[in-house]
């Protein structure tokens, strides 16, 4: 999730003799590779994504907690889950792997479960910047050559080890948020070969909604990923209505689905979400949250969201942050699991519906 900086956030692969993939999004993206382009891809499910968070650095990712964390997923009305494995890094380029090769089970036990379950699994690997001096993920980038190539082989080295524990996932995605990062286009392509290495499954990069259209590397994934802290009204607008918020998303969208003509990939959003706030429409990336008088604008935010991604056919679907393992399922900021928000979930992802990405 992004901060606010300056009044802007701070914050398939696929072969003929690949085994069967298992998900709808591998699926549509197999048959794009096959058929030479998103322009060609056929009719599927859409993508109805919950990410599970995490309240004690993973540990309950690998406990009976992410079973029934799984069961509300479906419970929701969804077909995947993410989860996000975390690394430390340092102002030095250094990067100190909290979960990946030497702790696997936070990773390995979510994609069992959720398959067990019939969901689908994306892994979304985040660098933790606290207590590293940096203010959010894309404030991280380094003062010289040494630094920056430090970063970019240990940060692909544990890529690597997070792809190999998670071959059996059914997306990966290869960085989130890292703005600074994303210029240095021949370090990000050997990293994304690293982890092409390792698994069969798709990938993407997580964009922030204000950089999606400076990726220089989306030739390279599967699928254009964007966290979609899309501002949807201006300061001006005092308490937002449901008309303003749909023209919003509107503008947004058709900027999206140009993006997405042009470089013949189809998006997912990888985080979508909304505060408890007054300034859920204005500023959705920030942090603050208000009393329980905000939740109808929250809950209406999720709403007219959820119902722009199913009319969207570039969009591939969403995962919405956040939700939490029992018995805490929410967290202080960004609450999920409410009842307004649970109704209005339930309410979009009712229905099967199918999507034609031509």
């Amino acid at each position: 999730m992004a901060d606010s900086r300056a009044g802007l956030p701070v914050r398939c692969r696929n072969g003929h003799s690949v085994r069967v993939l298992r998900s709808a999004w591998s699926c549509v993206l197999a048959l794009c590779a096959l058929q030479g382009g998103a322009s060609q891809a056929p009719t599927t499910t859409r993508i109805r994504g919950l990410t599970i968070s995490t309240h004690g650095n993973g540990n309950d990712w690998a406990s009976d907690r992410i079973v029934e964390a799984c069961d509300d997923a479906t419970g929701l009305g969804a077909n995947w889950i993410a989860i996000h494995p975390y690394a430390g890094i340092t102002r030095q380029g250094r990067v100190r792997p909290w979960q990946g090769r030497d702790n696997p089970e936070p990773i390995a036990r979510p994609v069992r479960e959720a398959h067990a379950l019939g969901l689908k699994v994306l892994v979304v690997p985040h660098l933790a910047e606290w207590g590293s001096g940096f203010t959010w993920r894309g404030d991280i980038g380094f003062d010289d050559a040494a630094q920056w190539q430090r970063f970019f082989a240990e940060y692909g080295d544990w890529l690597a080890g997070v792809a190999a524990v998670a071959q059996a996932a059914d997306a990966i995605v290869v960085g989130s948020e890292l703005d600074r990062t994303i210029e240095h286009d021949a370090q990000w392509r050997k990293v994304i070969a690293g982890v092409r290495a390792q698994t069969r499954a798709p990938l993407t990069y997580a964009a922030n909604w204000t950089d999606y259209q400076r990726v220089p590397f989306w030739d390279a994934l599967d699928a254009i990923g964007i966290d979609a802290y899309f501002p949807l009204v201006d300061d001006q607008v005092d308490k937002p209505t449901r008309q303003e918020l749909e023209h919003g998303w509107a503008k947004h969208m058709a900027d999206i689905a140009a993006f997405s003509r042009r470089v013949d990939k189809h998006v997912v959003f990888t985080e979508l979400g909304y505060n408890r706030s007054w300034r859920a429409a204005h500023a959705p990336w920030e942090y603050k949250t208000d009393g329980s008088d905000a939740e109808p604008l929250q809950a209406m935010c999720l709403d007219v969201a959820l119902r722009a991604v199913e009319a969207e056919p570039r969009l591939v679907g969403c995962f919405l942050w956040k939700w939490f393992p029992p018995p805490r399922r929410n967290s202080r900021n960004f609450p999920l699991a409410t009842e307004a928000n649970m109704a209005v979930i339930r309410g979009a992802w009712a229905a099967t519906r199918a999507v034609s990405w031509r």
